[in-house]
């Protein structure tokens, strides 16, 4: 931390780091508990890509490296 914070910076600076520091450890403790109880699989939750998903207009045969047949 900068020489240039005062202690009541320093201070809120504190406080925020363990307020997240506690939202992180009762949303870990949530998840275990679920786990537990079932309701959600073990292992990271991946969620799906937008980037696979193509536009509608979009020529998917250009996408997939085959020469354009449209000629």
């Amino acid at each position: 931390m900068p020489e240039s914070f005062g202690k009541r910076q320093r201070s809120d600076a504190r406080a925020k780091k363990t307020a997240a520091r506690e939202k992180r450890r009762a949303a870990r403790n949530k998840r275990r508990e679920e786990r537990a109880s079932g309701v959600l699989e073990a292992g990271t939750p991946i969620a799906p890509s937008d980037a696979n998903e193509q536009p509608e207009d979009a020529d998917s045969s250009r996408v997939s490296g085959e020469p354009d047949q449209t000629t």
